[in-house]
């Protein structure tokens, strides 16, 4: 099972790495896919979303569910 969220704002690589970095230290061992293109983040596993849009909103971001 995967959360998914949709960034309006990540817009770079290096929107790319801090996001991943995040939600890589709240959760060991997670899977973060990104499409920048459309702004859609992916983790897997899904663990809890409402706190994995927690930690993208504390690394700086607009985050919504997908």
């Amino acid at each position: 099972m995967k959360a998914e969220f949709i960034v309006s704002d990540m817009t770079c690589q290096h929107c790319v790495q801090t996001i991943t970095q995040a939600v890589q230290e709240a959760v060991p061992g997670a899977q973060v896919h990104i499409d920048l293109a459309n702004h859609r983040v992916a983790v897997e596993p899904a663990a809890d979303p409402a706190a994995l849009a927690d930690v993208i909103r504390e690394a700086g971001y607009d985050v919504q569910p997908a």
